[in-house]
């Protein structure tokens, strides 16, 4: 499991820009899209967060956490400013977080209070996407990526229980 400090220490212009646009409003925002055997995969909005340089977000009971529980694939795209049409993406594995000292310190950090009815998961990073335009009439836009070395990549690791 890649964590946004391995990201971040790998590419960190990368992950700069990625926090950034993560963090465009007064927390972060992004869209998640989750998949599902043999169905077509889903797009939810979603409030997001960079706690203790990992990648959170507090799902509630809902098709996404279905889907997260039952696959874990995942790709989250941030929301686009269309008078600065910047982009960034990470795809990777979602893993439910159950250690209830990892989920409060992540709790005290959020943009909202979740309550018992939220699961806690976190995001490993596989690969990663920014686009950059400077103006509405810039295209094409100009891309960066980076793509975690393949040992990790496939690493299936069990569920983070330290703090």
């Amino acid at each position: 499991m890649v964590t946004w400090a391995e990201f971040q220490a790998a590419a960190p212009d990368l992950a700069a820009a990625g926090r950034r646009l993560i963090y465009r409003g007064d927390h972060g925002e992004a869209l998640l899209a989750t998949v599902r055997a043999d169905e077509p995969p889903r797009i939810h909005p979603i409030s997001v967060g960079i706690v203790d340089d990992r990648l959170y977000a507090f799902i509630t009971p809902s098709p996404k956490r279905r889907d997260l529980a039952t696959d874990g694939r995942y790709a989250l795209h941030t929301h686009q400013d269309p008078a600065a049409p910047r982009e960034f993406s990470v795809r990777g594995r979602a893993v439910l977080i159950d250690a209830v000292d990892v989920r409060s310190a992540v709790a005290s950090a959020w943009s909202f209070e979740p309550d018992e009815t939220y699961d806690l998961f976190e995001f490993s990073i596989e690969s990663a996407l920014l686009g950059i335009r400077d103006g509405t009439d810039e295209w094409p836009p100009r891309y960066s990526s980076w793509t975690a070395a393949p040992a990790a990549r496939f690493a299936r690791d069990e569920p983070r229980t330290d703090s």
